[in-house]
């Protein structure tokens, strides 16, 4: 085992796909020379050249789609967006044509791209660079939508994600790329499927992804002074959502509450919660609740992005509620 950070782990996952198959190419801006944004794609431009790693200009929707067809054609694509904001411009080929063409193909083309995508609030980056949209990609048909929470599943999920047939969206956390943890020496890939248990406990059941997993574990500690078992749940995949880990959680514990960075409206808090609702709402002792951010947008000023955003005392207040002690 090695400690690495998030970023790190991302590099050797993208130096490894690379090496493995001479199909795999990455697109983005800035990710050449530059090495990324966030370094994820640091020396590669020297190893592999212009023709595998290609800066692109400003223009989303457009090197977006030439990925699409490239993957089309035969070649897998890593298509990093600087921020997740920018994802917007590339809507129309990741949705009309990336997500639908096997299905109006009938299954003779398909479309093995993953979109690589920070997203998230990382200290004043202000509106229009803190989005959160895994909920816009989990609504489409035809789209894998992934949030590895920590080194080893940014490295798996990532090896895993090239080699798979779908489109695959990735979305990572602005303010995790400097997390360490440690991966395996020896090549590991992680499934782009199913929830994790990360602690187990019987009195409440914490649900959160990427970033949120962290403020749940922190709130999990907390509660655990107060003579509180709570179990968190890392969802890793917002498309396809593991339903059945969730069923068995609130079937054991009674209780439930989702913590995300997302604003509440139409967000990955209010599926989950029918999910509880559909699967097993008789096994409920009180009602599910939500931690969420205010419905507005990410401010820059420090103090009130602060108050804009969920933090562990939220979390743990919440949770509280849940539990009858507010």
């Amino acid at each position: 085992m090695s400690e690495m950070a998030y970023w790190e782990a991302i590099r050797r996952a993208h130096d490894e796909e690379l090496a493995n198959d001479t199909k795999v190419i990455v697109m983005g801006e800035d990710i050449g020379i530059a090495g990324g944004t966030y370094k994820a794609t640091s020396g590669l431009y020297q190893k592999y050249g212009d023709k595998r790693i290609i800066d692109t200009p400003i223009s989303e929707n457009s090197y977006v789609g030439i990925g699409i067809g490239a993957s089309m054609a035969g070649l897998r694509p890593i298509i990093e967006i600087m921020s997740i904001n920018f994802a917007l411009l590339a809507l129309d080929t990741l949705i009309n044509a990336a997500a639908k063409i096997r299905y109006m193909s009938g299954g003779r083309v398909s479309c093995p791209i993953v979109m690589r995508t920070p997203g998230g609030t990382a200290h004043q980056l202000a509106a229009q660079h803190s989005a959160r949209l895994a909920r816009m990609f989990m609504s489409t048909s035809g789209l894998r939508v992934v949030t590895p929470r920590g080194p080893l599943d940014a490295y798996g999920m990532l090896k895993s994600a090239v080699r798979c047939n779908d489109p695959v969206i990735m979305i990572e956390h602005e303010s995790m790329y400097n997390m360490r943890g440690e991966v395996p020496d020896t090549e590991t890939f992680r499934p782009l499927e199913g929830a994790e248990v990360v602690r187990e406990g019987h009195d409440i059941t914490l649900v959160g992804y990427n970033y949120s997993v962290h403020l749940c574990l922190a709130a999990a500690e907390r509660l655990a002074k107060d003579g509180v078992s709570a179990e968190v749940i890392d969802l890793r995949a917002l498309k396809p959502i593991d339903r059945e880990t969730i069923r068995r959680s609130v079937e054991k514990t009674h209780r439930m509450l989702v913590a995300e960075e997302d604003e509440a409206a139409v967000g990955v808090g209010s599926e989950i919660i029918s999910v509880v609702i559909e699967e097993c709402f008789f096994a409920l002792d009180a009602q599910p609740m939500r931690v969420h951010a205010a419905d507005v947008p990410v401010p820059y000023n420090r103090s009130l992005e602060r108050a804009a955003i969920p933090d562990v005392e939220d979390v743990y207040r919440g949770a509280l509620n849940v539990l009858g002690r507010l």
